[in-house]
């Protein structure tokens, strides 16, 4: 973990800069996986309801031996769950699937506009910080608009937007944005699924290095100031993925990377999903 850079939140909490997500693992070998992860020295681990995976985790936790105090873990309310009741007994079995007495960050998953709960949503995720049942709160998949309807119509501020962030879409609008309030981008598809894996200019800048288009990536992420949480369920990949701390990008490669945007996404656009 004394390798992994952490980034202070608005509440004065420390997330570790690269974590580990867990989306798409599944629940009978995400505890295997995690484990895989504790050994390599990750210490953060991203997760959330809608994965079906957090018993396995749970159990990752409980085998490690690690102090808690040395770990940050997140989940996330599933869409089903928004409203204010409903995120109470949510965060209730999620709690209890992970085995834990609290979570480091919870985050509301997706804004789901058509809903239209996420407001009374994030009331229920205040009560949660003043009862010291989570760290921190936060939310994914926001943009601007929801933002703003939040900081007008509540009292705490979005430590987190977890949002879609790769080269190819590097949201340089919505990281602004979030700076300006105090607010931590974190990055979910960090590699864009594999979809630029390839990419013959993160290969040549990875040769400079001796390092692979993916760490290039992730060093991309880190330098930007973002929050990474790579996903990968083999032991090698997992250990690659966090070899990116002996090495920098210089500015020649900065630009080089930014000539990749497309503003294509991997996975939903939160202004229609949900």
């Amino acid at each position: 973990m004394s390798t992994v850079p952490s980034i202070t939140l608005d509440n004065g909490v420390e997330i570790p800069q690269l974590g580990l997500g867990v989306w798409q693992v599944e629940d009978a070998i995400v505890a295997d996986v995690v484990t895989a992860a504790f050994e390599t020295g990750y210490r953060h681990i991203d997760t959330a309801a809608a994965y079906r995976n957090e018993a396995g985790v749970g159990r990752a936790i409980a085998a490690s031996g690690l102090p808690r105090d040395e770990l940050f873990i997140t989940t996330k309310l599933q869409n089903s769950d928004q409203g204010y009741d409903s995120t109470l007994a949510a965060f209730d079995k999620s709690i209890d699937q992970l085995g834990l007495e609290y979570v480091d960050l919870y985050l509301i998953h997706w804004q789901c506009l058509k809903k239209d709960k996420y407001v009374d949503t994030w009331k229920a995720f205040e009560q949660l910080y003043a009862d010291k049942r989570v760290r921190s709160i936060g939310v994914s998949n926001f943009h601007e608009p929801a933002l703003r309807r939040i900081f007008e119509e509540t009292t705490i501020r979005p430590a987190v937007n977890q949002i879609e962030l790769h080269p190819a879409l590097p949201q340089d609008e919505l990281r602004a944005f979030n700076a300006e309030n105090d607010i931590v981008t974190e990055a979910w598809s960090p590699l864009a699924s594999g979809e630029l894996i390839d990419a013959p200019a993160l290969k040549t800048i990875g040769a400079k290095y001796g390092k692979s288009a993916a760490q290039v990536m992730i060093r991309w992420h880190l330098q930007l100031g973002n929050v990474v949480i790579p996903k990968s369920k083999t032991a090698s990949r997992i250990k690659e993925n966090f070899e990116v701390f002996d090495f920098r990008l210089d500015n020649d490669d900065m630009a080089t990377i930014a000539d990749l945007e497309t503003g294509v996404r991997t996975g939903g656009d939160p202004d229609v999903f949900g």
